[in-house]
């Protein structure tokens, strides 16, 4: 099942990707869903489990940027001028969707394929050791991310419910590294996006690679 891009607010993303997830579990979907979505106003989205104490809450009302928790675990995100994907399957569907990693790895091949269609030859990253004060998810490099040239361009972060898997992640097209700095308290280095990769590239063409 593929759904269309769309953009809406930070809640109401993550509300579709628990009721796709809902109805997968309830209708004991064999095949998978991929939805492809932007974010209108930007949204700093945080782990199911992370705290959000390092937050400047009046800084991010100044700049009109709303707040919400995912289902997934991890570091906090910016999503502002990015392409964010989803996808649920039931464990089974997976070549190896009892292994965390290897789901990670496997389910990222279609980003790999996708955006190899527009000349971007996607890695995975190597595991570095996780420095904890680090509140922004892209500063953390793991076996699961996808980089480009050895700097993190998409994380992803999953849950798992009932036998299924629900995995989302950010596809970085543009980023503000002043903002960044701002909200998160931290130097961003070692990232990259896509228009940094190659300017020429559109979201409508990003979309256009990885929908089959």
């Amino acid at each position: 099942m593929i759904v269309p891009y769309e953009v809406k607010t930070g809640l109401e993303n993550m509300q579709t990707d628990l009721g796709l997830l809902e109805k997968a579990i309830s209708e004991k979907l064999k095949e998978p869903i991929f939805r492809l979505y932007g974010w209108s106003p930007a949204c700093v989205s945080l782990g199911r489990n992370q705290k959000d104490d390092f937050l400047d809450k009046d800084f991010l009302k100044s700049q009109k940027i709303d707040v919400v928790r995912r289902i997934t675990g991890g570091r906090a995100l910016l999503h502002n001028d990015e392409i964010t994907y989803s996808f649920i399957c039931p464990i089974e569907y997976l070549k190896n969707g009892d292994n965390v990693t290897a789901s990670y790895k496997e389910i990222s091949q279609i980003l790999i394929n996708g955006l190899k269609k527009l000349g971007i030859e996607l890695e995975f990253g190597t595991q570095k050791a996780v420095r904890t004060k680090f509140d922004y998810c892209m500063l953390l490099s793991t076996g699961a991310d996808l980089c480009y040239k050895g700097k993190k361009l998409i994380g992803s972060a999953q849950c798992r419910k009932e036998g299924y898997i629900l995995q989302h992640g950010s596809i970085m097209y543009d980023y503000d590294s002043q903002l960044l700095g701002k909200i998160f308290n931290e130097e961003v280095s070692d990232i990259t996006s896509i228009k940094e990769i190659n300017p020429k590239i559109t979201k409508e063409d990003i979309v256009n690679a990885l929908q089959p």
